[in-house]
């Protein structure tokens, strides 16, 4: 096929542009905090939060309320939740998160199921990134906005926090600020990303891109910069790639980023025999 054909071809239409615009923005921000949670170990509580904004994004919709504020607030009340137990009781906390995303999540299916709304399910679930408007755009793009200013000012102390919450102690820094600013970060890159890739897709975008970054460097800036980066190609070709194919977006670059991580671990798996052999 020709270049015009790859490309340019699909860029002709608005619906396209669109997709590019929402995935490319959706996959720099998710690349960006997978970092930090791959470095935290909460690749459970990005999990949790995405599955408590249904009932969120439920409520919103029968009380007139905006669907992102009920979102945002469905996936930060089951992240307080989760703290405000553990604290509380001896279960550990990837239990107490488990007991609590899926929870919400039944319920949010439950009030799905039985009142009459006008929200399909599957694009809630899913995402819907060829039906993005422009004002979906523009909302994902200040979300994301948003996440990189707090990344901005404060990247160097998520970093030490994720990294080492102790040493970040005696370092004097505000741990429970850190705490709590990066689960509001994690829950607006989550409903930034809900109209692209859906509930539970973004799951899969909020940890691929950081386990490639980390697998293939040795530094926390090479790794954000290879997990944008491999983000970034994933979402342009996986877009152009489904209108050739015709198939779902969403499904294709995560199937993407999933490919490329197991590259990536083959990749490494052979450089570390290579070594021991050498050794």
């Amino acid at each position: 096929m020709t270049l015009h054909e790859l490309i340019l071809e699909p860029m002709s239409y608005e619906f396209m542009r669109r997709a590019m615009a929402i995935s490319l923005i959706v996959g720099t921000s998710c690349a960006l905090f997978s970092c930090f949670l791959v470095l935290k170990g909460w690749s459970l509580m990005g999990d949790a939060i995405a599955h408590a904004v249904l009932p969120g994004i439920i409520l919103a919709y029968l009380t007139g309320v905006p669907i992102i504020l009920g979102a945002f607030a469905g996936g930060l009340s089951c992240a307080m939740l989760t703290g405000f137990i553990k604290e509380r009781c001896r279960v550990k906390e990837d239990a107490v998160m488990g007991i609590i995303f899926s929870g919400m999540f039944a319920a949010g299916l439950v009030m799905m199921t039985k009142i009459e709304t006008e929200l399909h399910v599957l694009h809630v679930l899913f995402g819907n990134v060829l039906g993005s408007s422009w004002g979906d755009v523009v909302q994902s793009g200040v979300l994301t906005a948003l996440c990189f200013v707090l990344f901005a000012f404060k990247g160097r102390d998520l970093m030490l926090y994720c990294f080492d919450p102790q040493q970040a102690r005696v370092s004097g820094l505000p741990i429970r600020a850190l705490h709590f600013g990066l689960l509001i970060a994690l829950a607006l890159t989550i409903v930034a990303a809900l109209q692209a890739v859906g509930i539970i897709l973004v799951i899969a975008m909020l940890i691929a891109p950081g386990a490639i970054g980390f697998l293939l460097s040795q530094s926390f800036g090479k790794m954000v910069a290879i997990a944008i980066a491999v983000s970034i190609l994933s979402c342009a070709f996986g877009t152009l790639a489904s209108f050739h194919l015709d198939v779902a977006t969403g499904p294709l670059i995560v199937t993407i980023q999933a490919g490329v991580f197991m590259v990536a671990l083959g990749y490494t798996i052979f450089k570390n025999s290579k070594k021991e052999r050498l050794a």
